[in-house]
């Protein structure tokens, strides 16, 4: 069995930027460790090119299994050029470079090297379920199939998300409602403007009452505010041509107090009837409360390997917990991975070799303290 800074390397060299993602083979090397160390495996075909893993070991009756959750579909390198392979995984100054180093195959690495080190023991326990995902990057698409196709998910009694956090655990994170807002218009020659009906200039009001938009709601004690931001604009056929049709692309961050079904049906009233909405991604926000005992210990564990503080945090992006969570019953869940927040999509990604190898150690004895092993 490898390391976890060996399997991080390894994962690494699987190129699975998304799109397309091609995660399969990249899913087969760890649906292989995962069977070689007595999980029993579902290998989730997920399009052409691609698939997830459902992993379990475990079970013994009276409290629920852990839950870990990763992806390995990683974006795509970017325009800038890099300084370092992004497929290599070389390893320089204690930092392992490549797409995806912290966003997140070193923590998903992290857990399954940890879960094999600990498999001979698990199977008398409560056991782990591993959920590893393709397509998170492109709106949690593979997590949402699972969730539809997959009904026997079953439950879990706490779910602990890999995803960047330097090892300081986080305990919720927001929620996204991404809405592409339609204007239509009647076209007509630029030089008669008159004769037809411009869908930039109903555009234009729109984007500028999206401005004032007031949400009306009470800040989050930890998450803050909720958030709106018109993100793309596209219309008109020409600059001689009076525009027909016009896309508005519309970002909302939300808490947990708020309703998506409701705030689309607020903007839709507030926008008027020359605007259409459609929803393109809809991802609920997570929170835990803090003060629940597993959560306790989290931190407990993060403190003594890697010397956290106690502020509660939360996550500027959303995961795979808005579709996992609620279909494994609303378990208690932590973000919490070795990869840095900073560097995720960014040019020369890394993830600290001290970061894998403590992140490593926090999943151990997170498992061992759940499953009393």
């Amino acid at each position: 069995m490898p390391s976890s800074i060996e399997l991080t390397q390894e994962l690494v060299r699987f190129n699975t930027v998304n799109p397309p993602g091609s995660e399969r083979v990249c899913a087969e090397r760890l649906a292989g460790l995962l069977e070689g160390a007595g999980f029993a495996v579902e290998l989730v075909p997920f399009g052409d090119g691609r698939a997830q893993i459902v992993a379990r070991l475990g079970g013994a009756p009276g409290k629920l299994p852990l839950g870990f959750t990763g992806h390995i579909d990683t974006v795509p390198l970017g325009s800038q050029p890099w300084s370092m392979d992004p497929f290599a995984a070389d390893i320089a100054d204690g930092k392992l470079y490549g797409r995806g180093a912290s966003d997140m195959k070193s923590g998903v690495s992290a857990f399954v090297t940890a879960c094999i080190a600990l498999a001979d023991r698990l199977a008398s326990s409560p056991g782990v379920l591993l959920v590893i995902t393709a397509g998170e990057e492109t709106g949690c698409t593979g997590a949402e199939a699972l969730v539809r196709a997959n009904g026997g998910l079953g439950q879990v009694g706490a779910l602990v998300v890999a995803e960047p956090t330097g090892n300081k655990p986080l305990v919720g994170h927001k929620g996204a409602l991404w809405l592409e807002a339609e204007t239509r218009g009647v076209t007509a020659h630029g030089s008669m403007p008159e004769k037809g009906v411009n869908a930039v200039y109903k555009a234009a009001r729109a984007v500028t009452a999206l401005q004032e938009f007031d949400f009306n709601v009470a800040r989050h004690d930890v998450l803050g505010a909720p958030t709106l931001n018109v993100g793309t604009i596209q219309g008109g056929l020409n600059i001689n041509s009076v525009p027909d049709r016009t896309i508005i692309g519309i970002d909302i961050r939300t808490i947990p107090a708020q309703s998506h079904a409701q705030i689309r049906d607020q903007l839709t009233s507030y926008l008027g009837r020359d605007v259409m909405l459609k929803t393109l991604l809809d991802a609920k926000s997570i929170w835990t409360d803090p003060h629940h005992p597993w959560i306790g210990e989290v931190f407990q564990v993060a403190r003594d390997v890697e010397g956290v503080d106690d502020s509660l945090g939360a996550a500027p992006y959303f995961t795979d917990a808005s579709a996992l969570t609620p279909a494994l019953g609303s378990p208690p869940t932590v973000i919490i991975g070795p990869g840095e927040l900073a560097l995720a999509h960014q040019t020369d990604e890394y993830c600290l070799i001290s970061r894998i190898e403590k992140a490593t150690e926090i999943y151990s004895q997170l498992i061992r303290g759940w499953c009393r092993i």
